[in-house]
């Protein structure tokens, strides 16, 4: 990370287990969550329609704007202005980098007039939340999937191919340095426990007044086409903005959406 990185708020680099070998395997529930999110259609364009105000969506780890696609046809069918990248395959912090994707992000604001959501799946939300912090005037919030957004590199399986992509070592100074907190503006890491490539550990977003997080069940390669992300992203982008209020899980959203503190709730009498 380069110095206009650099945190003055920041969260421990605490180092987890990667997922194991069978949660790798598992990350082949991919295709699964594209065809029930296909078919559960009808379904999402229940979910609340969008202002029309610009949506930036920021790719994985050596992926592209091609697999966005479908997350970002379906934020535009939900009414808003969508722009990927545009800044090729994801290949890590390469030199040059952060100043592209701000001067992205700038001429998204200056063009539309409005502030602009930023969604970035796995290393993509990483770089969301840090332009969010660098530019807050020209963000209205920043939703991240499956992104290690704090603890140490190794936590996850994807840390040897970002050395090899970006040609930096994960020992790196800039690298080992905490990341910082939430940028200033409303923020949620959205995360699955059963993630195969990131430890679900480094996801997790501190409640705040605003900032969340909101646990779904799938995979790491399947976020950006995974009918409970889908839903959940259109509902976070659809809030008046200024007025910002944590993800509501009653009814029958409890039954999709895990809840995300249940280890820290009081069990009932009588338990096991």
């Amino acid at each position: 990370m380069t110095a206009a990185f650099a945190p003055s708020k920041s969260l421990p680099l605490a180092l987890h287990r990667p997922p194991s070998k069978v949660l790798q395997l598992l990350e082949l529930r991919a295709l699964g969550e594209f065809g029930a999110a296909l078919t559960l259609l009808p379904l999402l364009r229940t979910a609340p329609r969008g202002d029309g105000h610009s949506v930036l969506v920021l790719p994985g780890l050596l992926a592209s704007d091609t697999s966005t696609k479908p997350l970002r046809a379906y934020l535009r069918d939900r009414g808003y202005d969508v722009h990927g990248w545009g800044l090729g395959r994801n290949l890590g912090l390469r030199p040059g980098l952060e100043s592209k994707m701000k001067a992205r992000l700038r001429e998204i604001h200056r063009d539309s007039g409005r502030k602009v959501s930023i969604v970035g799946w796995s290393l993509g939300g990483v770089f969301a939340r840090e332009i969010a912090s660098a530019v807050p005037d020209a963000v209205r919030s920043v939703i991240t999937l499956g992104s290690p957004i704090h603890g140490d590199p190794r936590s996850t399986n994807a840390w040897r191919v970002y050395e090899w992509a970006s040609g930096q070592s994960v020992d790196d100074p800039q690298l080992r340095r905490p990341r910082r907190a939430a940028p200033p503006v409303p923020t949620t890491s959205i995360y699955s426990r059963s993630d195969g490539v990131v430890a679900w550990q480094c996801s997790i977003e501190p409640t705040t007044g605003s900032s969340e997080s909101i646990e779904v069940i799938g995979s790491h390669c399947g976020l950006g086409v995974n009918a409970s992300v889908l839903y959940a992203v259109a509902d976070r982008l659809a809030q008046p903005e200024g007025k910002w209020e944590r993800f509501d899980r009653s009814g029958l959203r409890g039954w999709v959406f895990p809840d995300p503190g249940r280890e820290r709730r009081p069990k009932r009498l009588g338990a096991a």
